[in-house]
């Protein structure tokens, strides 16, 4: 089998014996090695971002969903969103994998020695638990329609344990005295969120509308959940036309509803980044830092592997001289560099792959360094392996070194 010259040569004097006591040789290895330190830092830096992105937009969307469906509170803050078949069925777009009722009330939480406001959730039997089934701290998830679940910092401020007796207070008046229900806690969760952990809590729809004396088809708003979250942005925009569109054209007269077709302007329709903007705009800056991470440690690559070239040339120019003599082209000899530097680019990206992998397993299985809770919204540095990211950014390192 006939071996490229060029490759050959190469080779030949990356092994030469002379060259393991050359003025190169440690120039080299610390080369290698600051080729191998720059790819792990690019790794690790894109496996955190990932880990943050992933983690919090999980957060979110366990406690809010991706898209919800509600009306405009500044024009009808009390009216509900009636349940029409019609009106589920024209929502029911490409992308939507479920659709949950929502009931939102507030209450005042009362114990011998303490109180506390809290925002409650009233859920259905569809609802999507599987969000946040991972954020269950202790007990279990009950679908009694006595049963509430509250955040471990209610917990620890209330000083309430699973299966306490809990009376909850409401704003409405009853035979003029306050509301009161009472709930048992069937399990505590952790979001490590400090907009959820501080007053959200879930109950039994039911519940709800009992108290706001809804019919069963008045919601406060609709939560749903999406296939793709890349996909998010175009769902949101189909279902704002899906229901502008059955507000404002559909005949009712056939249908026999009565609809108000205001509706229509009254009906908003919106997706997490737009409901939570500052989280997600705070995200879109890591990715800039990360970024600007990722250009510094490119451009320390290329300038040690333009530097050592640029020795190997200078130590190599009575070689270069003989293959000139020989008849050897321009482009024969820069194939020997390129060769020579995709040799070092190699090393170094398989010692930079084997750094990153080894400590970002490591942070992965062992949670060994720790975050503030209240500022990061979770315990531990996030860990997210992106194979296509990190193909890409291998090859891009080698292509770009060259």
């Amino acid at each position: 089998m006939l071996m490229n010259v060029e490759y050959f040569i190469s080779k030949r004097i990356v092994g030469a014996k002379e060259n393991k006591n050359a003025l190169s040789r440690p120039i080299i290895r610390i080369t290698i090695f600051a080729i191998a330190l720059s790819v792990a830092v690019m790794l690790i830096s894109l496996s955190i971002l990932n880990g943050f992105q992933n983690q919090i937009t999980d957060k979110v969307v366990s406690f809010a969903s991706h898209i919800q469906i509600f009306k405009d509170k500044l024009e009808d803050k009390e009216s509900p969103i009636l349940l029409y078949d019609y009106f589920l069925d024209s929502i029911q777009v490409e992308g939507v994998s479920n659709i949950s009722p929502i009931v939102y009330e507030y209450g005042l939480i009362k114990t011998d020695s303490d109180f506390l406001g809290i925002q409650l959730k009233g859920v259905s039997s569809n609802y999507n638990w599987i969000m946040i089934e991972d954020k269950i701290t202790q007990g279990k998830i009950c679908h009694s329609d006595s049963s509430i679940i509250i955040s471990e910092m209610i917990a620890v401020k209330l000083n309430i344990k699973i299966g306490d007796k809990i009376r909850v207070y409401f704003p409405t008046i009853q035979n003029n005295r306050l509301n009161v229900r009472p709930f048992y806690v069937s399990a505590f969760y952790n979001s490590s969120m400090s907009d959820f952990d501080n007053s959200l809590t879930f109950v039994d729809i039911s519940k709800l509308q009992k108290l706001k004396n809804w019919k069963n088809n008045e919601v406060s708003l609709l939560e749903l959940t999406v296939d793709n979250f890349e996909d998010i942005d175009d769902i949101t925009q189909n279902l704002q036309l899906s229901v502008f569109n059955f507000f404002d054209h559909i005949s009712y007269s056939i249908l026999g509803l009565d609809i108000d077709s205001r509706d229509a302007y009254s009906i908003q329709v919106r997706n997490i980044k737009q409901l939570y903007p500052q989280i997600f705009d705070w995200l879109k800056l890591q990715d800039m830092n990360v970024l600007v991470i990722i250009i510094l440690m490119l451009l320390v690559s290329i300038m040690n592997i333009i530097s050592i070239l640029l020795i190997l040339i200078l130590e190599k120019t009575s070689f270069i001289g003989i293959l000139k003599s020989f008849g050897s082209s321009n482009w024969t000899i820069r194939q020997i560099f390129i060769y020579n530097s995709l040799y070092l680019v190699g090393k170094g990206l398989l010692w930079g792959n084997l750094i990153a992998f080894v400590l970002l397993f490591t942070q992965y299985k062992f949670e060994i360094i720790s975050l503030d809770e209240s500022t990061y919204f979770m315990q531990s540095i996030p860990i997210s392996f992106n194979i296509i990211s990190i193909i890409f950014l291998n090859f891009a390192t080698l292509f770009i070194s060259l």
